[in-house]
């Protein structure tokens, strides 16, 4: 299991972010889904995260003498610990937080930086919503969720298919007013 620490760098994240939905990338295919982060830096950030086997080697051949390497995503390792998120303390879920809402602010913006960004075609979405429920209720809305996207997650690439990324946010708000 990795660390807050370790995952909440904001190149390591976006690594991270990059491998999501199965993707098996070179450094090489990694350096240009990020060609802002400097290569030494880069490959740096990658070896800390095979070091802590959020990543994993699934192919190696050489490249102009070179050995590339391919990594996918190892999910499991990749996700803080309820033991590990229960022991942060306030300060530290703020930081993991702003580096949350840092890695979408950043996402948006190269969204919008790209030829003719279009969100109504693109299926580009924010919004909130706000609902009244109870523990259990919050609960059973977890899992019937999971079971929604489920089997989207489980898709693979092919033709015709693009990645696309969901984030969610869940905040308690006020609680309900006393009868």
């Amino acid at each position: 299991m990795a660390t807050a620490d370790l995952l909440l760098h904001p190149v390591r994240l976006r690594i991270v972010e990059a491998l999501l939905g199965d993707r098996a990338l070179t450094t090489a295919q990694l350096r240009e889904t990020l060609p802002d982060v400097p290569a030494a830096s880069l490959y740096r950030h990658v070896a800390r995260l095979v070091n802590a086997d959020v990543l994993a080697i699934v192919g190696e051949q050489r490249v102009r003498g070179a050995l590339e390497r391919t990594y996918v995503l190892r999910h499991q390792a990749a996700m803080l610990s309820p033991d590990e998120l229960q022991a942060m303390s306030p300060e530290q879920h703020r930081q993991a937080f702003m580096a949350f809402v840092a890695g979408l602010v950043g996402d948006f913006d190269r969204y919008l930086a790209r030829d003719k960004p279009d969100p109504l075609r693109d299926g580009v979405s924010y919004r909130l919503a706000g609902m009244w429920l109870d523990n259990a209720e919050l609960r059973e809305l977890a899992i019937e969720l999971m079971a929604v996207l489920q089997p989207r997650l489980a898709q693979g690439m092919r033709q015709g298919r693009r990645r696309w990324i969901l984030g969610t946010v869940v905040l308690p708000g006020e609680s309900a007013p006393e009868p």
